[in-house]
């Protein structure tokens, strides 16, 4: 288990690509467990964040990825699938993890201003992390995968805003003085 975590840090600090990760539907499923769980953490340690917020998570998370698999089945990949989706779940734990960390350990040292900007740069790096992933899993440049990555994130955010959209703030008198 901990040569897992060592490969996912690996491939987070894009030294390896999804190859690395063994073709096998049981570290599959535990890294679907781990993405599942690291999401609850997240929603349950991050005040501004409920119940709602993680099943819109998930539902994101997953159209996000039969985005990377309908990329790496027109791409004729199919091989590579199994371990491109358990590199992408992994890494992403992993992040959803270190923005926990950076929230809990940092808030009380830091401004919310500063933490929240590290905790936000943290969840951004998984773009450049699954472009990498993706990139290595078509045997493409590199560049090729971060577009597709930040398609892919793009359509999450829209998904997420259809489904959850953001009220607009009224103006009050008090608001104004």
């Amino acid at each position: 288990m901990l040569a897992l975590f060592e490969t996912m840090f690996e491939i987070i600090r894009l030294r390896k690509g999804p190859d690395a990760i063994p073709h096998s539907p049981v570290v599959f499923a535990i890294t679907m467990t781990l993405w599942l769980a690291a999401g609850l953490i997240m929603t349950i340690m991050t005040p501004e964040l409920g119940q709602h917020d993680f099943l819109i998570g998930t539902f994101t998370g997953l159209c996000g990825l039969s985005c990377y698999a309908g990329i790496i089945m027109v791409t004729g990949n199919k091989p590579r699938l199994l371990q491109t989706v358990t590199a992408i779940l992994g890494c992403g734990a992993i992040l959803s993890l270190l923005f926990v960390a950076g929230n809990v350990f940092l808030s009380p040292f830091l401004s919310k201003n500063i933490t929240s900007l590290v905790a936000t740069l943290i969840l951004l790096w998984s773009i450049p992390v699954e472009g990498h992933i993706i990139a290595r899993a078509i045997n493409r440049h590199w560049y090729v995968g971060i577009v597709a990555a930040m398609a892919v994130f793009f359509l999450q955010l829209f998904v997420y805003s259809l489904i959850d959209p953001v009220e607009p703030q009224s103006v009050t008198a008090e608001a104004v003085e």
